[in-house]
C-alpha cells in the first residue's frame, strides 16, 4: 500500500534554516502536510495532541536533544510506533549505535538531497 504522502510529519530542529531546507525537501518529494518544533519538548508536546506519520528530528538541540526525544517518544505507548528518522552532522559510530539502541527507525548524515531523504523515508514508510 503506497505511503499518503498528505500524512503529517513533525520536523524538529533548533536551527531555523534547516526546518526551511527540511520542509523544502519534503515538499520536492510530495510532502506538504509538515508541521515544526523548535526543541524537543515542544516537539513532544504537538506529539501527545496526536496525527503525525513520521517524526525527523536533528540529534544537538537545546534544552532536549533528538536522542532524549526519541527515548520519550519510544517510551510513551501512544507515540511507540511513530517513525523516527534523526538527522545529524555527525556520523560517529557510537551516535548511530546509541540511536539504534534508542529506537531510531533511520539516520541520516548532514549534508544531504531530496534523493537521500526520500530513500529514507521509503526504507521506513514503504514506498510513495
Amino acid at each position: 500500500m503506497p505511503v499518503d504522502k498528505n500524512m503529517p510529519v513533525l520536523i524538529v530542529d533548533d536551527y531555523k534554516t534547516m526546518l526551511r531546507i527540511l520542509r523544502n525537501l519534503l515538499k520536492q518529494i510530495g510532502f506538504n502536510n509538515v508541521d515544526e518544533a523548535t526543541d524537543g519538548s515542544m516537539a513532544l508536546q504537538m506529539l501527545r495532541m496526536g496525527g503525525y506519520g513520521l517524526i525527523i528530528s536533528d540529534w544537538n538541540m537545546e534544552p532536549m536533544t533528538g536522542l532524549q526525544l526519541l527515548c520519550e517518544v519510544r517510551v510513551d505507548a501512544k507515540l511507540n510506533a511513530i517513525p523516527f528518522i534523526m538527522v545529524t552532522a555527525e556520523s560517529k559510530v557510537e551516535n548511530v549505535v546509541a540511536a539504534k539502541e534508542a529506537g531510531v527507525s533511520n539516520y541520516i548524515v548532514k549534508p544531504f538531497n531530496a534523493g537521500t531523504l526520500q530513500q529514507k523515508m521509503t526504507s521506513v514508510l514503504g514506498v510513495f
